[in-house]
């Protein structure tokens, strides 16, 4: 029985033992020196008598960095990734959470981890660890006593109250995620990822552990690139990218910039998106340069181990619709809730809320917010069962798909009615000369504002909206910006927005 993620990394390095597992296009790993750098790690924790310990990974985004992550599994703990374009003081506040004993870094590093308060911690070398000698009798041990409800990670996502959240997750329910999300998306020993997300976040798992599993090559794609649009295409065509999973903003961004028109990824045949709403003038630029390629929304929060929902791009969609997130993966179910733990009717929207081995072990050190968050099925009074309530709004379409409305927090009430900001913005995203556009609220002023990037200017943009928007959906203030604050994973900056909204 499957129940470490180890085991695909056993089971495929004794196949293909010099193929590429991973690779930045500089440094590259095959799948044995993964295979002894993870043991040799593992072998120095069991040294050093760390187990079942959270063990941070700070290191340089690349594929030495996912060998790290692998070798604390093998040591029997799990990894806590954080990277130095996180702020200072979110490192700091993820370090005071997890009280590592050891913290890996790299030359690239190590004098930056050394500037933190390390509550006691360990700072060690990646080049020092992995000449450790492999212990094949403890590995082994540790390994047999290994169960699938072990934590595996603990990435952190930004909390309300400006102190991150740690969410765990265990070997089981990552299992689960990589056998469905691989057969969604039809994996195999042929698939060249190229990965665009940082690493300290679950996003990577789609790339890291599929490729464990199949014998793939992941590229660890330069973040440089994701600002050069041309540049980042003739990447994908130079090591032959077949699969990507981006976040929206990173696609439009490709898109919306006339990226097309010079040149084209010659090898994609898969293409996967998420985490934002994916403006449907955008997807048809894609669906027009790669008319053979498969397209797939996927939804789901780091609570619930990845994505939960997908949906195949399988018609054509007018502007002013939204591409459904579809329907749950396999051992998934979604409940749509109301006020009261109702569940919504045909029609109705609901609180999006998860069931299933998706759900995740809840949050580090962090009871009261787990609490919060990972409830009793309102609908079992029988025995226990946890589910997730993500915050998000959803409802069925008249096919039965399920569709992301909004965040509850963008949710407002203006001028005496309820508005999405995202149906703003939507709508905002169809007009011609708009390439991408995000609303935030002043709650003190009762003000919409509308930020976008594009060729139209203000005035313009603001008689188009017109005849698009009823009166008290128009945003009160639009600001023309000449590119979009965006997150690590590239995704809209709406925290910077408002920063530079109340700093003006």
């Amino acid at each position: 029985m499957q129940n470490n993620v180890l085991n695909y990394l056993y089971d495929i390095v004794g196949k293909c033992p010099q193929k590429t597992a991973y690779s930045d296009g500089e440094v590259s790993l095959t799948f044995e020196q993964v295979y002894h750098r993870s043991r040799a790690i593992g072998s120095f924790l069991h040294e050093k008598n760390i187990y079942k310990k959270p063990v941070v990974i700070f290191m340089k985004r690349g594929p030495e960095e996912i060998s790290a992550f692998l070798g604390v599994i093998s040591g029997g703990c799990f990894y806590v990734p954080v990277d130095e374009e996180m702020p200072a003081g979110r490192i700091q506040l993820i370090l005071n959470n997890v009280q590592s004993p050891l913290i890996i870094c790299d030359d690239y590093t190590r004098e930056n981890a050394a500037g933190f308060e390390l509550n006691g911690a360990e700072v060690v070398l990646y080049e020092d660890v992995i000449k450790a000698q492999e212990n094949d009798e403890a590995l082994s041990t540790i390994h047999r006593n290994a169960l699938d409800i072990d934590p595996i990670y603990i990435v952190f996502t930004s909390g309300s109250t400006g102190i991150p959240k740690g969410v765990a997750a265990c070997h089981r329910s990552v299992i689960d995620y990589i056998e469905q999300l691989s057969e969604i998306l039809d994996f195999n020993e042929n698939t060249v990822f190229g990965n665009q997300t940082p690493l300290y976040f679950d996003a990577c798992l789609k790339e890291i552990y599929p490729t464990l599993k199949f014998g793939a090559t992941a590229y660890i794609i330069p973040k440089k690139l994701f600002s050069i649009p041309t540049a980042l295409v003739e990447y994908l065509n130079e090591h032959k990218i077949n699969t990507i999973c981006w976040v929206v903003s990173a696609l439009t961004m490709v898109s919306a910039f006339g990226t097309f028109k010079e040149l084209k990824p010659e090898y994609l045949h898969t293409v996967a998106f998420g985490s934002e709403l994916f403006p449907v003038k955008q997807l048809r630029l894609w669906q027009q340069a790669l008319p053979n390629a498969r397209f797939t929304n996927l939804y789901g929060p780091t609570e619930c181990t990845g994505m939960c929902c997908y949906y195949h791009v399988e018609r054509d969609f007018e502007d002013n619709e939204i591409i459904p997130i579809g329907k749950p993966f396999p051992n998934r179910e979604i409940l749509l809730l109301k006020e009261g733990n109702v569940p919504a009717g045909e029609g109705e929207e609901g609180e999006i809320c998860v069931r299933g081995t998706a759900v995740t072990l809840g949050y580090y050190n962090d009871p009261e917010r787990t609490a919060a968050a990972f409830t009793q099925n309102p609908l079992n009074s029988a025995y226990p069962e946890l589910i997730y309530r993500t915050g998000d709004i959803g409802k069925f379409n008249e096919h039965g798909e399920l569709l992301f409305m909004s965040r509850k927090d963008h949710q407002i009430k203006h001028m005496g009615h309820r508005v999405e900001l995202g149906e703003v913005e939507i709508n905002i995203n169809m007009l011609p000369g708009v390439q991408l556009a995000a609303c935030i609220y002043d709650s003190a002023k009762k003000k919409i504002v509308l930020y976008y990037v594009g060729e139209v200017s203000p005035a313009e943009l603001t008689a188009a909206a017109k005849p698009r928007l009823p009166r008290y959906m128009l945003p009160n203030k639009i600001v023309k910006l000449d590119e979009m604050p965006l997150t690590a994973n590239r995704k809209i900056n709406r925290v910077r927005l408002t920063e530079m909204y109340n700093n003006k």
